[in-house]
């Protein structure tokens, strides 16, 4: 194993051990059974092209290990999800990560205001930029009075938005809303002045709505749709009336739960058609021009900030601040670990003793990857390929850590930890598009390279469906192993958590284009109410769990006697897989004579399961090597 990223020296081969079948408890559903099951290998080494392949055979690595799910079997079914960067729209959500940063560099941001609605601190995940060095700063002149408020208006409308978020929840665990679904997140509006005067009644100023009660009807429906659809049960089109779900209903009850919840000082709450209005409690002659922030009580003090924090806010405020991006290749780095360990500790809660540098090591530093210098050839990126870590720096500190691989033909996103200071930035949104934003910028280098991975998507686990929302996004068919769209999929994973892709492929205009816009995936914007990383993304965690689970003695190695089902349409001969022995290398065909034969039955048993989980290519390419 090499602490360093492989030298381009090495010698330019993939040779792995196969660990065989696993078992595990799952870190999704927290199963607490050994139901997570999966295929391992163990890399020696691996190249980069060999790489590409495997990850598009739903493969991937946790440092030098390298995992593939059982989708037939395992609890959790992982889906490899990618994007083509050229393709990419960005939601209102994203464009607004990128703007609120943008501000923060101007210093236009409120800084304090920021993190107080940040309060669910969380994120994970990425980065890379086509130099080695790059450097970001704002040379815009600063916003006028009427933007500040602007601002102001903004951040108070997330603010609003995470509390109708709050009060959903309570309904899902009392059973008034149906459990196991992924709902929308709520979007809080301004009212535009004109309207205002329509929506007028009385002594008070319609100043924000909400139309999530309609979004969540319109979710239940889609459920109810598929139950029929999956089950043959007998539903009328109006039960969702008839349960007390519609629209109107659904606004009544998270209106009450609001005016519950707390006071919030100068605005009252009210159902209106479904909707969800807020009203000035008095008008005044300014009200149409300036926004009042307000807070909810045990909201606005200083005491869930850092003395950091504060002292960050109080000095950027009004000044300008350079973000600086460095591309470097996976090496240790005692600053990065320091920021490694004190992200682990208070974002995921990880007791401290288990934050050590050799498990930082194996999981985000370790590569098997065969280094690619970028004089290789004409097709390589000016970095070269292989494995690396993304810097993000903020006036000299080191705020965020990206871990990639990048591929001949993606970037591939590993891992992204960063300081709990900067939580008010979306790090993890933000990391994500500079990382689709390198992926275009290198085409002109390496045409093949068009492509941006995120990973594994996990349908049934609501924590993991944020990555569905970088649009347009595509799905691997476990089967099959073609790349499906995953507005086309949705409706099928809908019903259930294991699908052959591949067999919906032909409603690619069909009846599933009612999800073909960015927007139609805003409830894929954040994660599930009442989990940590409401905030941002989780970019890796995937990866983290793997790396947790093949530490302890809960696994398994197992032999398999029955072929998988996500590979069986690969059947080639094993006589040709490439074997490693003491050394030499040879075809398997030119080495069973070596063996007796309960052995040989053994080990072609364990070649053809082998063969079946990397494909016969990869099977006579790849060194399997017996020692």
């Amino acid at each position: 194993m090499k602490n360093e990223a492989s030298s381009s020296n090495s010698r330019e081969e993939t040779s792995v051990a196969d660990c065989g079948r696993r078992r595990s408890t799952c870190g999704y559903c927290k199963s607490s059974g050994r139901t997570s099951i999966s295929h391992g290998l163990w890399a020696h080494s691996l190249t980069v092209y060999d790489y590409q392949d495997l990850l598009d055979r739903g493969w991937r690595r946790s440092g030098c290990f390298l995992y593939k799910p059982e989708m037939e079997r395992t609890c959790c079914p992982s889906y490899t999800i990618r994007l083509k960067a050229s393709d990419f729209l960005p939601s209102k959500e994203q464009r607004r990560v990128y703007r609120r940063m943008q501000r923060f560099l101007d210093g236009t941001l409120e800084v304090r205001k920021a993190m107080e609605h940040a309060d669910d601190q969380n994120a994970s995940k990425h980065t890379c930029s086509s130099v080695n060095h790059l450097v970001s700063s704002s040379g815009n002149e600063s916003f006028s009075c009427g933007n500040k408020r602007e601002n102001k208006a903004e951040e108070f409308m997330y603010h609003l938005s995470n509390q109708i978020d709050k009060v959903v929840h309570p309904y899902i665990e009392s059973g008034e809303f149906p459990s196991g679904i992924q709902f929308p997140k709520a979007v809080v509006k301004l009212v535009s002045h004109a309207k205002r005067k329509l929506a007028v009644e009385g002594s008070e100023d319609l100043l924000y709505t909400s139309n999530i009660a309609f979004q969540i009807a319109a979710t239940l429906r889609r459920t109810q749709s598929a139950e029929r659809d999956d089950q043959q049960s007998r539903m009328s089109r109006h039960s969702a009336e008839e349960t007390d779900l519609s629209p109107k209903s659904i606004a009544k009850k998270l209106a009450f739960s609001l005016n519950q919840l707390a006071n919030i000082s100068g605005l009252s709450i009210r159902a209106c058609n479904g909707h969800i209005n807020f009203y000035s409690t008095a008008k005044s002659a300014s009200s149409d021009r300036d926004v009042q922030i307000v807070t909810l009580p045990g909201e606005s003090g200083s005491g869930s900030q850092s003395s950091s924090a504060k002292k960050s806010s109080e000095h950027r405020q009004g000044q300008k601040t350079k973000l600086e991006i460095r591309l470097k290749r996976s090496s240790f780095d005692p600053e990065e670990y320091a920021l490694y360990k004190r992200y682990q500790i208070k974002v995921h809660n990880d007791p401290p003793d288990r934050v050590t540098e050799s498990s930082y090591r194996r999981f985000l530093v370790d590569t098997p990857l065969v280094f690619v210098s970028p004089s290789a050839g004409d097709m390589v990126p000016p970095c070269g390929f292989g494995s690396f870590h993304q810097q993000y720096i903020i006036d000299g500190k080191l705020v965020a850590v990206g871990v990639v691989d990048i591929l001949p033909r993606c970037l591939s996103s590993k891992y992204l930890f960063w300081d709990p200071d900067y939580a008010f930035l979306s790090l993890g949104k933000y990391s994500a598009l500079q990382e689709i934003g390198w992926v275009k910028e290198n085409q002109a280098y390496c045409a093949t390279l068009q492509y941006y991975y995120m990973g594994y998507y996990i349908h049934s686990c609501n924590k993991m469906r944020y990555k569905a929302a970088y649009y347009p996004s595509e799905l691997l068919c476990p089967l099959r192993y073609q790349w499906v769209a995953f507005h086309i999929a949705r409706p099928m994973l809908d019903k259930k958590k294991y699908v052959v892709l591949s067999d919906y492929a032909s409603l690619q205009d069909g009846e599933s284009s009612q999800f073909c816009n960015p927007e139609s995936l805003m409830d894929l914007q954040h994660d599930e109410n009442g989990l940590e990383d409401s905030n941002d993304v989780f970019m890796g965690e995937d990866e983290q769990m793997i790396e947790i689970e093949s530490d302890s003695s809960d696994d398994e190695l197992e032999p398999e006697t029955s072929g998988l089902g996500s590979g069986a349409t690969d059947d080639g001969d094993v006589t040709n897989v490439l074997v490693g022995l003491r050394g030499s290398q040879l075809r398997y065909k030119d080495l069973q004579r070596a063996f007796g034969p309960t052995e040989r039955n053994y080990l072609e048993t364990q070649l053809r399961s082998y063969q079946r989980v990397v494909g016969v290519e990869l099977s006579e390419r790849m060194v399997y090597s017996l020692g």
